[in-house]
């Protein structure tokens, strides 16, 4: 049991006579089994903050290195090239590089830039799948971060895919030489 003193009421030696008082005692057991009570109850009920993660898929390592991996072919008309260059730089093509349907073009990052032009192309890939008779196959996103780029436009450019709805995209660090010069060009 928890006991607070508060020390003896008796003199010592010499003077007036007095009566002896009693030792107070405050016992302190009642409020030591509410504190941990509440600490109890605060650590149960608070909720710790969780770390913000975003899911990416990657492909399942092959177990066989000799085996050659094949190719996918994608239709062009389906795909869309994001490249992250330097300085906050982001330039996007639709198609190939060498016969591009849209582009290529500088573009921003944000709502009025890079999202309302995904928004735009998402809609076209889906009516032109849809007239081929596939209206599940959607827009398909290629990223290619430079070795200039910094991690805050990849993950932002990860947002607007999470946030304008695209299912389908990769990351790929190669660049073809033709891409290095058009990603490196300055403004003019």
């Amino acid at each position: 049991m928890a006991e607070l003193n508060t020390g003896d009421g008796g003199g010592g030696k010499g003077g007036k006579v007095r009566s002896k008082k009693q030792n107070s005692k405050v016992d302190l057991t009642a409020m030591v089994d509410l504190a941990f009570l509440l600490i109890t109850f605060f650590m149960l009920t608070t909720s710790l903050s969780k770390p913000q993660a975003m899911d990416l898929s990657l492909p399942d390592k092959d177990p066989d290195p000799t085996k050659k991996i094949e190719d996918t072919k994608v239709d062009e008309n389906r795909t869309m090239t994001v490249m992250l260059g330097a300085d906050n730089k982001m330039v996007y093509y639709m198609g190939l590089l060498a016969t591009p349907k849209i582009g290529p073009k500088d573009i921003a990052y944000g709502k009025d830039g890079i999202r309302r032009e995904l928004l735009t192309q998402k809609k076209a890939v889906l009516a032109y799948s849809t007239a081929l008779g596939k209206p599940k196959n959607g827009i398909i996103v290629i990223i290619k971060p430079t070795k200039k780029s910094n991690y805050r436009n990849l993950v932002d450019i990860l947002d607007e895919m999470a946030i304008s709805g695209v299912e389908t995209y990769a990351i790929v660090p190669e660049f073809s030489p033709e891409e290095t010069k058009l990603i490196d060009k300055q403004p003019e």
